[in-house]
């Protein structure tokens, strides 16, 4: 279960390297399985991440759209609520199937708490849509407000190609669930690379959600029931650096041998930038694929990716 405890670190100052690979990584899904925490717990963790010292690494608080209300009562009980070193709270909402009426809601969530009288400082930055096809792509993208980071998930199944093509028509974001409570949620590492490769080509950010809740490619529990079944599950450090090598020119068998890679021993992280066994990629490719392409990923658990990390000896 997601607790709020994150140990201070007994290391050396965090590498460049690293920093510039997990600043703002991690978008805080705390309401969503396995972990499926109660709105107070989850906004209280994420107050709480946002003044520990891996508030770096933190990114959007996940919330859907239908829950605004709920999430505003729970914020107000908070006591002095800060995030982000007294900058703000960034949200990414998702909206249900009334996607109009719920872009709506977002505008008059938006407006609350950027009125003069309002001493919070929570805003809603972006939106993630699940879409069937490119149709739904282009018919909403006429209605969604510009200023709103805008994802739209791509199921695997549908036609991968035609839905990246829709989104860089639209200059919108494409997302991918690279996991789930059971081992069936998981994509094949070819198919995260084939949808990375396509954004790629076509110069459109992403971000992934579900099942990256370590770094390195291993076999873990699925939830966190006792009896829970365990499986393969993908690595943030291999599908984010595997992004960022293929924006360089990584072909994609090399490539997928990264995604699948299960050795923490074959990355390495200096001044200069990272190295996966003989590959090197410099800071300027490995900040700008951060920046541009692949941006982020949700999970519901932010303690697990820190202690791993730390475990690592990379925090």
């Amino acid at each position: 279960m997601e607790t709020t405890s994150l140990t201070a670190a007994n290391h050396a100052p965090v590498i460049e390297s690293v920093r510039a690979l997990l600043t703002d990584l991690i978008d805080y899904a705390g309401l969503f399985p396995p972990a499926a925490l109660s709105m107070e717990l989850a906004a209280a963790n994420y107050d709480a991440y946002s003044k520990s010292e891996y508030a770096w690494m933190l990114g959007r608080f996940i919330v859907p759209v239908a829950r605004l209300r709920e999430f505003e009562a729970a914020v107000n009980g908070l006591r002095n609520p800060n995030a982000k070193q007294g900058s703000h709270w960034g949200l990414s909402a998702l909206p249900g199937a009334d996607v109009a009426t719920d872009l709506s809601r977002v505008r008059d969530f938006n407006d609350r708490f950027a009125a003069p009288h309002s001493t919070t400082t929570i805003k809603i930055e972006s939106i993630e849509v699940k879409i069937a096809n490119a149709e739904e792509i282009d018919r909403l993208s006429k209605i969604i407000p510009e200023q709103l980071d805008t994802y739209f998930e791509i199921p695997l199944t549908a036609d991968v190609a035609v839905c990246i093509a829709a989104v860089a028509r639209c200059g919108r974001r494409a997302k991918i669930r690279t996991g789930g409570e059971t081992a069936d949620k998981f994509p094949a590492p070819e198919s995260i690379l084939e949808f990375m490769r396509l954004c790629a080509a076509s110069s459109v950010a992403f971000k992934a959600t579900a099942g990256l809740h370590h770094p390195v490619r291993s076999r873990r529990s699925l939830t966190y029931r006792p009896d829970s079944p365990s499986g393969i599950m993908h690595g943030f450090l291999n599908v984010f650096l595997a992004a960022a090598f293929l924006r360089t020119g990584m072909d994609a068998p090399l490539a997928i041998e990264l995604l699948n890679e299960q050795s923490a021993a074959s990355f390495h992280f200096d001044s200069a930038g990272v190295a996966w066994r003989d590959r090197q990629l410099g800071m300027d490719d490995l900040s700008a694929a951060r920046r541009y392409f692949a941006i982020s990923f949700g999970s519901c658990s932010f303690t697990e990716p820190v202690e791993d990390l730390k475990a690592l000896r990379l925090l």
